[in-house]
C-alpha cells in the first residue's frame, strides 16, 4: 500500500487516546501505525503501567523504525515501581473510575508539554467517560471516536439510549432476568432477529452495576455529537448496519481488518514479523513451536481474551470437555483467569492435558490464527478475537461473558455463519459435543468454507481500491486538511 503524499511541510499531529485495556490498546496501535506510515505524526497516550508492561514484554519493539511517533504516559493510580518488582495490575473498573476523576488534568497538562501543535484527538469510544471531548474542547481541536470493536457491538451499546427512551430500561429488579423476558425481539435498523440478551447487561441498569447504564448512555450522547466515528469492521461483512450507521452519523470511516492494511506496509517483510508487539504480555514463542508439529486443521485454539474471568469449576469443566473431545488443542490460561486469582488445575486433570493439550499464558495470536494447524477458535467472543478469526478464516465456538461479545456471537452465529455459541453454565459433555462438531463435524466444514469466504472478502476490503483502503486514505486526506486550516 502506498503511502498518501503529504504536499504541506508542516506535518499533521495526532494524538491518540485508547481505553488501558489489551484488545483497545492493540486497535488502536495498529491504527496509528497505519497513519504514521501515511506521514502522519503520533503520540499514543497510555496509562504509565499499561506503558512499563508494553515495554516489557516487547510490545512496542517495531518502534525502532518509527521516527514521529511517540508514547507518553498518563498517571493510573499505581504507584510507580521498578521492573524487579513484582507487577501490579488493575480491574478494569479499578482504572475507569481513576481516569474518571484525573485523567482530563493530567491529560491538558501533557498537552501543554508537546512540541508539536495538536491536529486532532482520535479518542477510544469509550474513552468519553474520561472527559476526552472536553479535553478536544480546550485545545480547540477537533476529536475522531474510534470503536475498536464491530458497527453491530458499537449498535448494541447504543441501544441503551434508544430503550431507555421507551422506557424498556432500566429494568426494575433481576426478576425480569428469565429466559422469557430476555428473548424478548428488539427492533434494531440493520441488524436482524436481535433479542435483548443478544444486547450489552450494561444496559439493563440492575444493581451493583447500575452505573453501567449511565456510562452506556454518555456514550450515545458524544456519538451523537462526534462529527467522525471510526470502526473497526469493513463494509461487506456489515454491510446493512454499515448503511444504517452512515443515515445517522455525519461521518463514518470503516477501517479494518487492520492487520491486512498492516501487512501491506512492507512489501520485504514476512508477513508474521507484523503480527508481533502490540502486547502487554510477553508472547511465549513455545506455542507456535509446539503447533509445528500437528497436521492441518487439527488443533482448536482455546482463548478467553485479556479481561474474562471465570471459576475454577468453569474451567475445569473446560479441561475435561476438551479432553473428551479427542481433539488437540493450545489452551492460553492468563495468569489471573481465574476471579484474579492463581488459575491452579487439579493434578489429575494437569497430566491428562499433556497428552493432546499444550497451555501457556499469553501468546501471538494472530500468528497463531493464521498457523495451518489451526482449524478452531473456542473464544469468548470480543471483537478483536472475532475480526482476526475471521480474517483468518478460522470458525468458532463462541462463549460471551459480558459487553458487546453477547452482540457479536449472535451476528457470528446467525448473520455471518461462521460460529456456535456456548453457554456459560459450563458442562464438559457440551463442550465435548461443540468442540467435536467445530473440529470433525459437517457444520464445522459448512463454517469452514463460510470462515474461508469472509476471509476472502476482508482481503479484498483491504486490497487496492477496497473499501478500508479507501477509507484510509479519505481520513489520511480529513486530517491533513485539519493541519492546513
Amino acid at each position: 500500500m502506498e503511502a498518501v503524499p503529504i504536499i504541506d511541510h508542516k506535518k499533521p499531529h495526532v494524538v491518540f487516546i485508547p481505553f488501558p485495556a489489551q484488545s483497545h490498546i492493540k486497535c488502536m496501535l495498529k491504527l496509528a501505525r497505519l497513519l504514521h506510515h501515511k506521514g502522519i505524526h503520533v503520540t499514543f497516550i497510555n496509562t504509565q503501567s499499561n506503558h512499563k508492561r508494553l515495554v516489557k514484554s516487547g510490545g512496542i519493539r517495531w518502534l525502532d523504525d518509527a521516527p514521529g511517533l511517540q508514547f507518553k504516559t498518563v498517571p493510573d493510580g499505581l504507584p510507580s515501581t521498578s521492573d524487579s518488582d513484582e507487577e501490579q495490575i488493575q480491574t478494569t473498573q479499578q482504572v475507569s473510575e481513576y481516569l474518571a476523576i484525573n485523567f482530563l488534568d493530567s491529560f491538558l497538562d501533557l498537552a501543554a508539554s508537546l512540541k508539536d501543535p495538536v491536529t486532532c484527538i482520535v479518542s477510544d469510544g469509550i474513552m468519553t467517560f474520561a472527559k476526552t471531548p472536553y479535553a478536544a474542547e480546550k485545545l480547540r481541536v477537533p476529536i475522531i471516536l474510534h470503536w475498536t470493536f464491530a458497527a453491530c457491538g458499537f449498535m448494541g451499546f447504543y441501544q441503551g439510549k434508544v430503550l431507555r427512551e421507551k422506557g424498556l430500561v432500566p429494568l426494575k429488579d433481576e426478576s425480569y432476568l428469565t429466559n422469557a423476558y430476555l428473548h424478548t425481539p428488539v427492533d434494531v435498523p440493520g441488524m436482524k432477529e436481535i433479542r435483548l440478551r443478544d444486547l450489552p447487561e450494561h444496559i439493563f441498569g440492575l444493581k451493583p452495576k447500575a452505573w453501567a447504564l449511565e456510562f452506556v448512555m454518555e456514550i450515545a450522547v458524544q456519538a451523537d455529537k462526534a462529527s467522525h466515528m471510526i470502526f473497526h469492521t469493513f463494509d461487506g461483512l456489515e454491510s446493512s448496519l454499515v448503511k444504517v450507521l452512515k443515515s445517522m452519523f455525519p461521518k463514518i470511516y470503516t477501517i479494518g481488518p487492520l492487520q491486512l492494511l498492516l501487512n501491506q506496509l512492507r512489501e520485504k517483510e514476512s508477513k508474521n514479523s507484523n503480527f508481533s508487539g502490540y502486547s502487554l504480555w510477553k508472547e511465549e514463542p513455545e506455542c507456535l513451536q509446539w503447533l509445528q508439529t500437528k497436521e492441518p486443521n487439527s488443533v482448536v485454539y482455546v482463548n478467553f481474551g485479556s479481561l474474562a474471568m471465570m471459576s475454577l469449576q468453569d474451567l475445569v469443566e473446560f479441561g475435561w470437555g476438551l479432553i473428551n473431545s479427542n481433539q488437540y488443542f493450545l489452551w492460553i490460561i492468563r495468569a489471573n483467569l481465574i476471579d484474579g486469582e492463581p488459575a491452579i488445575l487439579p493434578q489429575e486433570l494437569e497430566e491428562v492435558i499433556k497428552r493432546r493439550g499444550f497451555i501457556a499464558s499469553w501468546c501471538s495470536q494472530e500468528e497463531i490464527l493464521n498457523h495451518p494447524s489451526v482449524g478452531g477458535f473456542l473464544t469468548h467472543g470480543g471483537w478483536g478475537s472475532v475480526i482476526e478469526s475471521l480474517t483468518a478464516g478460522v470458525p468458532m465456538i463462541c462463549c460471551p461473558f459480558t459487553g458487546d461479545q453477547r452482540t457479536n456471537c449472535r451476528q457470528m452465529c446467525k448473520e455471518w455463519e461462521v460460529g456456535m455459541e456456548i453457554g456459560r453454565n459450563v458442562k464438559r459433555d457440551e463442550v465435548e459435543k461443540f468442540v467435536r462438531e467445530l473440529m470433525v463435524g459437517v457444520e464445522g466444514v459448512r463454517m469452514r468454507k463460510k470462515a474461508m469466504e469472509w476471509k476472502k472478502m476482508a482481503e479484498i476490503s483491504t486490497g487496492p481500491n477496497g473499501s478500508s483502503s479507501l477509507n484510509v486514505d479519505e481520513l489520511v486526506n480529513e486530517i491533513c486538511m485539519l493541519s492546513r486550516n
